[in-house]
């Protein structure tokens, strides 16, 4: 039976199965041939550190639409308390607080389409974030720092993504309005920390790439740079 390692809080567990989520968890395989479970394996690129793959992913992506390399899809700013898994069950009702308190996908149905009412901009700032959901030492990525990388990329789109050390790939999106995985196989989608108003900047890549402002109540692909 398969092994892994879990990653939370600092601390470490082995596993025999999948690890139901909770907060700041990292699955890493041990069979993966990169990872003594003494620590988070990165890699570095444009001069800046990574995790190697997504949170949540079982291994370092080996093609582009490496469904193992998927990983979770975050409603920007919650915690991983369930609802980041792909096929979580969705509520309408909106949260009054930074935690939830339940697995469910929030479905808002009016602006500004946030899961939390009302909004709150610094729950995925830096390190100390509210509900930072990478392990510790690492937090999502400025805008900046996502332009920084896509710039040292060697093509304008998805291929440049893939080829990148990061090995970023074609998750798809989880829509805000029905929790419907969307895209999948062929867009990629990655939140960033930078707060533009009501919505939050990602980066999106394709047939081109590109930072765009999605609703923070859809659900991305997250991953984390070190401090």
């Amino acid at each position: 039976m398969r092994k892994f390692c879990l990653f939370a809080f600092g601390l470490i567990f082995l596993l025999t199965s999948q690890a139901t989520a909770q907060n700041k968890v990292v699955v890493i395989p041990l069979d993966s041939g990169n990872c003594d479970c003494d620590e988070i394996p990165t890699v570095t690129s444009a001069g800046q550190v990574w995790m190697d793959r997504n949170l949540g992913a079982y291994r370092v992506a080996q093609s582009l639409d490496d469904y193992q390399a998927y990983g979770w899809m975050y409603q920007w700013g919650r915690l991983a308390d369930g609802h980041e898994d792909r096929s979580s069950p969705t509520t309408a009702t909106l949260s009054a607080s930074d935690v939830p308190g339940h697995d469910n996908f929030i479905t808002p149905s009016a602006s500004p389409y946030d899961w939390r009412s009302p909004q709150e901009n610094n729950l995925w700032q830096g390190v100390s974030g509210i509900n930072n959901p990478c392990p510790a030492g690492f937090r999502v990525p400025t805008e900046t720092e996502w332009n920084t990388e896509r710039a040292s990329w060697s093509e304008n789109n998805s291929a440049g993504a893939f080829n990148s050390p990061l090995k970023l790939v074609v998750a798809g999106y989880r829509d805000y309005s029905s929790g419907t995985v969307f895209n999948a196989g062929s867009t990629g989608l990655y939140w960033s920390s930078t707060v533009l108003g009501t919505n939050v900047r990602y980066l999106t890549f394709g047939t081109s790439t590109g930072m765009g402002s999605h609703r923070r109540a859809y659900g991305l692909s997250v991953r984390c740079i070190k401090d």
